[in-house]
């Protein structure tokens, strides 16, 4: 006897598709959390989501609650970067598992992009004012604070200044003839 209900889990595809079909609040982490799916298809999302809440819970126990927006970055670096050792996967960069959030939060090891992604829901969830940016051959971060503005790596964790910004464009400059 049918009770008239259905229900099926979507495809790993039809999933990401819903996320990214959310125009005004598209759930960045989530939806790149999601396409680890398809290289692990048991993959449990909640589980990650779970994960990087803990993290979160972690890196804000650390800051005072009246800390200002330089304070908070300060310690969401330590914490990210030399506390819990993530960084670029310099040994081996083209490895697969460098884009999967899932196996970057076990290995603690990616690419600018990957890293940038679970950086940016940590510093979100601090309320800091960041977003990613597509540099030349490189996906940064930005942190917009009440005196300017920090762009970070998120592959080494460095801030980089004006001039290693510029230093950083002049192979693209010469290359397009803009020198």
């Amino acid at each position: 006897m049918s009770t008239g209900y259905e229900f099926s889990a979507p495809t790993p595809l039809g999933y990401f598709a819903a996320l990214v079909g959310e125009e005004d609040a598209f759930p960045l982490f989530e939806a790149a959390a999601s396409i680890a799916q398809d290289e692990y298809p048991d993959l449990d999302i909640q589980q990650v989501l779970g994960d990087v809440d803990q993290m979160l819970s972690r890196v804000k126990r650390r800051c005072n609650a009246d800390a200002g927006p330089l304070q908070r970055l300060r310690t969401l670096n330590q914490f990210f970067f030399r506390d819990m050792g993530f960084g670029g996967n310099v040994n081996n960069y083209y490895d697969p598992d460098n884009s999967y959030i899932n196996a970057v939060l076990r290995t603690r090891r990616g690419i600018p992009i990957s890293l940038a992604v679970l950086w940016l829901e940590l510093a979100q969830g601090m309320d800091l004012k960041a977003r990613g940016v597509n540099f030349p051959g490189h996906f940064m971060v930005k942190v917009n604070l009440p005196n300017g503005q920090v762009v970070i790596d998120p592959f080494t964790g460095q801030s980089l200044s004006r001039e290693d910004l510029s230093e950083r464009l002049e192979p693209y400059k010469r290359r397009n003839g803009l020198v």
